[in-house]
């Protein structure tokens, strides 16, 4: 079958393309910006790709037209399928109709740590021999390809509220049917399509309605939101973790060279998990990991072996380089809970070290400043603070003025990027964080600290 997917270079659509040329299909697609990586890693696997919407790409007619959510009416592409009446499908669709109908699928949902408990998750399952297949909105360097299917019964899947396209308003995960569900976390996000958090709410519950009365939810303990969720009524055993009564853990002790924490299960100790991977948040993703593998089969014991192992996702507190005593750090934190996470994450490895925060509100929640009013105190652990103020409706550096003298803002990057030089000294480390690509900033950072 010959599978045209339109919007290819995201992240999701792109392993979709991925999933399908391994499944034997030809697979072509088009987007309004082919560029690397992403367009580089579906060229190697021999897939077609075309600049735009121009309705010439229906010749030759594809079989099936795969559409992202990046695709609205008025795309002239998209008119034309229409027009002419040309089978096309979601790609959340796709998915669970093409591969996921005969499978385990392991999902994993919430507002964030999404792409690195998936990661968790998948490299456990690997480690124990089981070779699951999986779509990761991210590129976990145990694997250093985003998806991937096998003949396993297993698959692992990031599980996005995001809406499935402009035909299906409905968020992703409803698509999948898992057997096992990760509900990770729960906070107001996407302003640019749920109203309120109720309505992410009523997304999350739609998923705990598909989960089996076989299977199992493996649920943020200590989050209220995904609490009253439950509430909503749900027919599935409930697994907590972050909790004594469910799965925990003893944090790291003051002083170790090696972040260690011991891995409990209901008040029982079960392992100590040695690794590279910083932050509370981290320890609260390998538990649901855990939780989740073993409902897969694999004992505890075995799932905390292999995250000693785990190498983490790019773009999730990514050495960039280090430049005259100058470390260039990469973080896909958005969201004022993830950046606070992010920051004390990066304090456990820095000590006493002064940490340059640089910040690119690029999400549509950010740019609507919604959560303006909370951004300052998520950064208040930085000893110098750089917002790009590119695109934003809102005044960034009123938002942000109880940081006093530690806040520079603008919109010219260039500017910027000398401003960091300026204030950055031998010993700092620089965090940069967004959800896109800043402008390249990492390497205009670490070209201007060479010069």
């Amino acid at each position: 079958m010959h599978i045209h997917i339109l919007g290819i270079c995201g992240t999701f659509m792109g392993g979709i393309a991925a999933i399908a040329k391994q499944a034997g299909h030809t697979v072509t697609g088009c987007d309004a910006n082919v560029y690397p990586p992403m367009s580089t890693q579906l060229e190697q696997l021999g897939i077609t790709l075309t600049q735009g919407w121009d309705p010439a790409q229906l010749e030759p007619q594809a079989d099936m037209y795969v559409i992202g959510n990046v695709v609205s009416r008025g795309n002239p592409l998209m008119e034309a399928i229409l027009d002419r009446g040309l089978p096309y499908v979601s790609g959340p669709q796709w998915l669970a109709e093409a591969v996921l109908r005969e499978k385990w699928v392991l999902a994993v949902a919430g507002t964030h740590g999404k792409t690195t408990t998936t990661s968790m998750l998948t490299w456990i399952l690997e480690d124990a021999g089981l070779s699951p297949g999986f779509l990761i909105g991210g590129v976990p360097e145990n694997f250093g390809v985003s998806a991937r299917l096998t003949d396993s019964p297993f698959f692992v899947i990031e599980a996005d509220e995001y809406d499935t396209a402009f035909f299906d308003k409905r968020s992703k995960f409803v698509h999948y049917r898992p057997r096992t569900a990760i509900l990770n976390n729960l906070e107001f996000d996407h302003a640019d399509i749920f109203p309120d958090l109720a309505a992410i709410q009523t997304q999350f519950h739609h998923l705990v309605r598909t989960v089996p009365g076989q299977g199992l939810l493996v649920v943020n303990g200590t989050d209220a939101n995904l609490a009253a969720t439950l509430q909503k009524g749900c027919w599935t055993l409930v697994e907590h973790f972050g909790v004594d009564a469910g799965w925990s853990c003893v944090e790291p002790g003051a002083g170790q060279a090696e972040p260690a924490f011991m891995v409990r299960h209901a008040g029982r100790d079960i392992a100590p998990l040695r690794w590279g991977i910083l932050g509370g948040h981290n320890r609260m993703n390998a538990l649901a990991a855990i939780a989740a593998a073993r409902h897969a089969g694999v004992a505890p014991e075995t799932a905390v072996d292999a995250l000693s192992r785990f190498r983490n996702v790019k773009r999730r507190l990514e050495d960039r380089g280090t430049v005259r005593g100058v470390t260039v750090i990469d973080d896909f934190a958005h969201h004022p809970t993830a950046i606070t996470e992010t920051m004390a994450a990066l304090r456990e490895r820095v000590g006493s070290g002064r940490i340059l925060a640089v910040l690119e509100p690029r999400s549509n929640t950010m740019k609507q400043g919604v959560w303006k009013d909370a951004l300052a105190r998520s950064l208040d652990d930085a000893q110098a603070v750089f917002c790009y103020t590119r695109g934003l409706g809102w005044d960034a550096a009123g938002s942000l003025a109880s940081l006093g003298s530690r806040l520079t803002a603008g919109d010219d990057l260039h500017v910027l990027v000398q401003a960091i030089v300026r204030e950055a000294r031998e010993g700092d480390t620089v965090l940069v964080m967004s959800n896109g690509g800043f402008d390249g900033i990492h390497g205009h950072l670490l070209a201007a600290l060479a010069a």
